[in-house]
């Protein structure tokens, strides 16, 4: 996994908001000399602040998605956190792995931080109950 082995990976780490998935991608991206990516980042402006918005969610994946693809192929580990609650969720990123010949690793976050987006709870709970472990 780690760059000194010289293995390279897709890892997909997925779980709640606030479960801890962008501190952790932070932290092994660092050790590891990979490239973090997340949708989210998608939606950070040059001021450095996050405006989300709704109705560009399909364009942050597709930018997400192809950034991967490109780190991949220029021989570059990649760490993609995102929530992937469905399985269909993480299939490009798949496609994406077997396309470049990497070896793909997924991880599951299951601690309780908070939401740093100020997600409501009531759509926290949405995404619970659709949750495929």
């Amino acid at each position: 996994m780690s760059e000194s082995s010289n293995i390279q990976t897709l890892m997909l780490i997925r779980g709640l908001p606030g479960s801890g998935k962008s501190t952790l991608a932070k932290q092994l991206s660092q050790e590891q000399g990979s490239v973090h990516l997340e949708t989210d980042m998608y939606f950070v402006e040059a001021d450095g602040k996050y405006y989300f918005n709704p109705l560009k969610i399909e364009q942050a994946h597709q930018w997400c998605q192809q950034q991967t693809e490109r780190h991949l192929k220029q021989g570059q580990s990649v760490i993609v956190s995102n929530t992937f609650v469905r399985h269909w969720e993480m299939k490009a990123y798949q496609d994406i792995a077997k396309r470049c010949q990497v070896e793909l690793v997924i991880h599951v976050c299951r601690e309780n931080y908070g939401s740093i987006h100020d997600i409501a709870p009531t759509t926290i709970a949405k995404m619970k109950a659709k949750w495929q472990p």
